[in-house]
């Protein structure tokens, strides 16, 4: 008979009791592409006022271009912005540089026309291929930046507050095109305390089909964001008496009881995007 119990959100086997274990786990491979994915971390907010090398930057944009993407199509777009003050008008960070990425099918239009074809990628499907896309070379340009020893803050602040100023503050175009996440790069004024911990195992990754939690593993997930040695959750989440950083989360954080009653003002820009779709008739 074999026992078990939960280690770091996996399911580990002990040997019967009695016998001893004889094989030896292997060694997790390593080299120093893995090196520098393992050491990935974000910055929030504190970065120098320090130019990015030229040289580092044109590297990043390079080489992040390499990043798959659907039918090499490239429906995205990047927007370089070096301007501290303007760095924060758009994400409310500054750092080195900011890269904004956007969902964007504005070339292809334009080389579309210019071989007498109309082409309106105006489905749900074109945005989500889109966002995909853009995500992926972001991503990239995280690790490649992080290669040569930057930074960096990915943030989804560009969604908060009044949405158009980016069509205004950034000349976007106005159909088809529509801001994703932005990329703030730099150097950080001071070292964080500590590398943000991740879950794994269990409810992550599931190995040949889905598989729902049990009450038993969602208990376990729930005690591992309140264990702050992990530094899952965020450090003071107990401040208001709540029992466990889900807590603090679902009812402060994301607000899981709130009525939604109108359309978010993401929602009115997608359609004002063309990537909404109505139906004909």
């Amino acid at each position: 008979m074999k026992s078990s119990v939960l280690l770091g959100g996996g399911l580990i086997l002990r040997a019967a009791a009695g016998r001893a274990d004889t094989a030896t786990p292997a060694a997790a491979p390593a080299n120093s592409t893995l090196n520098t994915l393992q050491s990935l971390r974000t910055i929030h907010g504190n970065f120098a006022d320090q130019p990015l090398p030229d040289s580092a930057l044109e590297a990043i944009l390079r080489t992040s271009l390499r990043a798959a993407n659907a039918s090499n199509s490239q429906s995205y777009s990047i927007i370089v912005v070096k301007d501290r003050q303007l760095m924060r008008d758009v994400c409310g960070y500054a750092g080195s540089c900011l890269l904004l990425y956007c969902a964007d099918y504005s070339r292809m239009k334009v080389c579309a026309q210019s071989l007498g074809y109309t082409y309106e990628p105006g489905t749900i499907v074109d945005f989500v291929t889109a966002t995909i896309n853009a995500a992926l070379v972001a991503q990239t340009a995280v690790i490649a930046a992080k290669s040569l020893g930057i930074d960096s803050l990915l943030t989804n602040g560009i969604h908060r507050g009044d949405i158009e100023r980016h069509w205004k503050l950034l000349e976007l175009p106005p159909e088809h095109c529509f801001p994703i996440i932005a990329l703030v790069l730099g150097y950080p004024t001071q070292e964080p305390a500590f590398q943000r911990g991740r879950l794994d195992g269990t409810g992550v990754i599931h190995t040949g089909k889905y598989r729902p939690l049990s009450k038993v593993e969602a208990d376990e997930i729930t005690r591992r964001y309140d264990d702050k040695s992990l530094h899952i959750g965020s450090e003071d989440w107990d401040a208001n008496g709540y029992a466990h950083y889900l807590d603090w989360y679902l009812k402060d954080w994301v607000h899981a009881d709130r009525k939604i009653t109108a359309e978010t003002p993401m929602l009115r820009r997608l359609k004002r995007s063309g990537f909404v779709e109505f139906p004909a008739g």
